[in-house]
């Protein structure tokens, strides 16, 4: 069983259907991803990194192997590392089973606990839940994001439900290769918008407290829906701002280092965010989810009864879900 991701599938626009990637197999047109010539360029440059003396050693491998995978990423048509390295874990496990049955279950954005077995219950920060955070925190004002698109996104029982049972259903299948998509955006499809206003919703009616006991208002976010939007809006109204204080503290013998270390951080921040992030913010694709679908009517007719092991994202009411259970579970789980 291979917990893979959605979003391996690549920047693609239409219905994706269910299908595992095959040896060689890249996003971009006219490459051929090798995957033991990969390793091999990743063991050469770590052992470069080593070799290189002065600063801080360790930081400098961090930073320079986190370049080289996001470098050789976007060269095969991948947006990050993550869905990258999923990728190449199905084109090998496709070449490597043999006779073991192989199930691949790709799904979205994974959200916290629906139902089972604690709601609202998540362990470590989702892509989504960042947002959430930095709008919890108010250190975001904007965001690059259509909130018309579609966020696909699946709750984390649901997977692990759907895991269990797909596992069960074909442990005996010799030679078997299946792909399953546990995904929302075909089925019942959930806009950025609904966790917007969701957070909107909670915001105010749950105020933030200061530590002195003050009320913390809750802003207003402003979201850009092109890439070239934001970054302009950005340079106009962070960068060149930044610039002209740096070039006033150096003038004024560092003075107000403090003050632009901070805002400096929070820039490179939302950056970062938005780098990392942005590629799922403006998604366009669907994804197609018959095998998952067949899969839950042959659970249904054998036992119509059971809905322990439900994976169904028709039965989430999205406005619920991320007002009562999601965003409270982020708050209290994430940043306790």
């Amino acid at each position: 069983m291979l917990d893979a991701a959605a979003f391996a599938a690549g920047d693609r626009e239409g219905l994706i259907m269910e299908r595992p990637f095959k040896k060689g197999e890249t996003l971009r047109e006219g490459t051929y991803l090798d995957i033991d010539a990969e390793l091999r360029l990743v063991g050469d440059v770590k052992k470069e990194l080593e070799r290189q003396d002065g600063g801080d050693k360790t930081k400098r491998e961090r930073k320079g192997m986190k370049e080289l995978g996001l470098e050789r990423s976007r060269h095969f048509g991948w947006s990050n590392t993550y869905v990258f390295t999923k990728a190449m874990g199905e084109m090998l496990l496709g070449q490597l089973h043999g006779a073991i049955p192989v199930v691949i279950l790709r799904p979205s954005i994974i959200t916290s606990i629906l139902r089972d077995p604690l709601p609202g219950w998540m362990q470590g920060t989702r892509t989504i839940d960042t947002i959430i955070i930095g709008y919890a925190k108010q250190n975001l004002s904007c965001f690059l994001a259509d909130l018309d698109l579609t966020m696909d996104v699946i709750p984390g029982d649901m997977v692990a439900n759907a895991m269990m049972v797909a596992m069960v259903a074909h442990s005996e299948e010799q030679g078997a290769e299946v792909m399953y998509h546990a995904t929302s955006s075909l089925r019942n499809p959930a806009p950025y918008g609904v966790l917007y206003e969701s957070g909107r919703r909670h915001f105010y009616e749950n105020p933030r407290l200061s530590k002195d006991g003050q009320v913390i208002p809750t802003k207003e976010m402003h979201f850009f829906k092109t890439i070239a939007s934001f970054h302009l809006y950005m340079l106009i109204k962070y960068k060149l701002p930044l610039e002209i204080l740096h070039l006033v503290n150096l003038l004024l013998c560092g003075l107000f280092s403090q003050l632009y270390d901070d805002l400096t951080r929070k820039y490179k921040f939302v950056m970062h965010l938005v780098d990392v992030y942005g590629p799922f913010a403006l998604f366009k694709g669907c994804f197609d989810d018959i095998n998952l679908e067949r899969l839950r009517l042959t659970m249904t007719k054998t036992s119509p009864e059971d809905d322990m092991f439900n994976f169904d994202p028709k039965t989430v009411d999205w406005n619920d879900y991320f007002y009562k259970i999601h965003i409270p579970g982020v708050l209290k789980y994430v940043l306790k």
